[in-house]
């Protein structure tokens, strides 16, 4: 499943009603580009077909200040806002998407009920749990690897480690929402700024 529908409804319902370049600018300003495949050309399409689909409603606002057409605004419809939920729920809980899916739904979370939202990272851990089960149902982390596996084994401890860490991580995020952390969706008024005037916005790791 692609993160970049889940961070386009995501970025249009922040504003309530907002152009494409608006967009753009806001999952530029999260480093979206760098660890999704949140490109330019692949936003603006994004927008097209989600208004195809009757998850965005248009709006012309008149000309653009350059001159060319008129600028387009988008807002969610209500199967939109569904979509956008759904999308959400699933990319916090599903552990076999890859990563930008994980970092869209926690780039939202807080669009989320509290307890809704530590129940979906309940979930996660829980999945990854039952994961770990099925790799480990025939061999043991604990004991040498198999001759014969070769350097094949180490592919069974790449998946016992990311397992073992993505449900620390998960359970640490639960631990600190269920303590009170960020406003949450119908705990009041939060600003619309993902990060402080100011502040660098986070790099992916250079590779």
């Amino acid at each position: 499943m692609s993160a970049i529908r889940l961070l386009v409804l995501g970025a249009v319902r922040q504003h309530g009603r907002a152009h494409g370049y608006a967009v753009r600018g806001d999952l530029e300003f999260w480093g979206a580009h760098e660890w999704s495949n949140a490109k330019p050309g692949s936003i603006y399409h994004a927008l097209r077909q989600l208004a195809r689909q009757g998850l965005l409603r248009q709006y012309e606002t008149g000309p653009s200040t350059a001159g060319g057409p008129p600028r387009t605004e988008y807002e969610l419809t209500a199967a939109g806002e569904d979509e956008f939920m759904r999308l959400l729920r699933h990319a916090l809980t599903a552990v076999d998407e890859k990563e930008d899916m994980l970092t869209s739904g926690v780039g939202f979370i807080v669009d989320l009920p509290r307890e809704e939202a530590v129940a979906l990272l309940r979930q996660r851990v829980a999945a990854l749990e039952e994961w770990r089960r099925e790799v480990t149902r025939n061999w043991s982390p604990d004991e040498n690897t198999p001759d014969e596996w070769g350097h094949i084994g180490e592919i069974m401890k790449l998946w016992i480690h990311n397992a073992d860490s993505g449900a620390r991580w998960a359970r640490a995020l639960a631990r600190r929402l269920e303590d009170g952390a960020y406003v949450m969706a119908g705990e009041g008024e939060r600003q619309l700024d993902v990060l402080p005037p100011g502040t660098p916005r986070p790099r992916p790791p250079q590779t």
